[in-house]
């Protein structure tokens, strides 16, 4: 019996196979992590800085997307810390304009 954490893996895996598996994890952490660093961090950065946090970010999604073909629950963390800081974001938006 094999433990896996992983719903979205398994549930690909199931669907589409395992061709283009690592790429398509890699698109997806990378989109969820962009998303959670553009929502979670609260100042504006020069463009510079950005672009070299954008290039590292893609380098360490890199070590993530491993994880996540050894079936852990890296992509589905992110999209709940995305969902949760977009939640966040949207309240504190809306509680400044009330």
């Amino acid at each position: 019996m094999e433990t896996s954490f992983s719903i979205l893996f398994d549930t690909y895996i199931e669907y589409f196979g395992a061709d283009h598996i690592y790429f398509t994890f890699y698109l997806l952490n990378l989109i969820f992590s962009a998303i959670a660093f553009k929502l979670g961090f609260a100042r504006k950065l020069p463009l510079l800085q950005t672009i070299f946090v954008y290039i590292m970010l893609a380098v360490g999604v890199y070590v993530l997307t491993i994880f996540s073909i050894l079936k852990l629950p890296i992509t589905e963390s992110l999209i709940v810390v995305s969902l949760v800081l977009g939640i966040y974001r949207y309240r504190l938006h809306r509680e400044r304009n009330a």
